[in-house]
């Protein structure tokens, strides 16, 4: 196989660290921008330019946006005595597509992990602490995995005599028994309610 030169490479390297390429997939993805100059990665580049000296990181509730505070944090219909707690910014535009929340948001970072070593000063958890005064609900949206629950139990913890509830964990809409695992049926279990 024929040497490619060092620019390719860097630009295969880069892809490659974007989730869901791996070192095939950023071959295949830089082929098709370089086949496709003109058209692609020419106007690629100049969006990816234009982002990074566009957007910033909402100082309230750390949300990217063109803004700061973000579109959410000024939008005065929004409600803002509920505060909907989220992992990552990935988890905050969710909600928002399903257009089911509208309160307020607070970002995170990402969850508790001794693993990883992502302690609580590592999160924005002061952030939150200072947010949550004239809130009356807190609602912790939550990864179900065992990072995210204890992250959830942590700020349970700290939040006190707060109301604070969870997104409900369970069967989801259209699933099969059949096909899903013993901690979603035991969630679900738990979390019954009468009809």
């Amino acid at each position: 196989m024929a040497a490619i030169g060092s620019e390719i490479e860097r630009l295969i390297q880069l892809l490659s660290k974007l989730p869901g390429l791996g070192p095939r997939s950023a071959r295949r993805a830089a082929l098709a921008l370089l086949k496709k100059r003109d058209t692609l990665l020419e106007p690629l580049a100049a969006s990816l330019r234009e982002a990074a000296d566009a957007i910033l990181t909402c100082q309230v509730c750390g949300n990217l946006d063109t803004q700061s505070p973000c579109a959410i944090c000024s939008d005065s219909r929004r409600d803002p005595h509920i505060l909907c707690v989220v992992e990552d910014v990935a988890d905050l535009w969710a909600l928002e597509r399903a257009g089911v929340f509208r309160g307020r948001y607070h970002v995170l970072g990402g969850a508790l992990s001794a693993l990883d070593g992502v302690t609580p000063d590592r999160l924005n958890v002061g952030g939150l602490l200072e947010r949550v005064k004239g809130i009356e609900e807190v609602i912790l949206a939550m990864n179900a995995t065992v990072e995210g629950q204890t992250t959830a139990h942590y700020l349970m913890d700290l939040l006190g005599d707060m109301k604070v509830t969870r997104l409900a964990h369970g069967v989801p809409v259209g699933g099969e028994l059949d096909y899903l695992d013993e901690g979603t049926l035991s969630a679900a279990f738990k979390a019954r309610r009468a009809l």
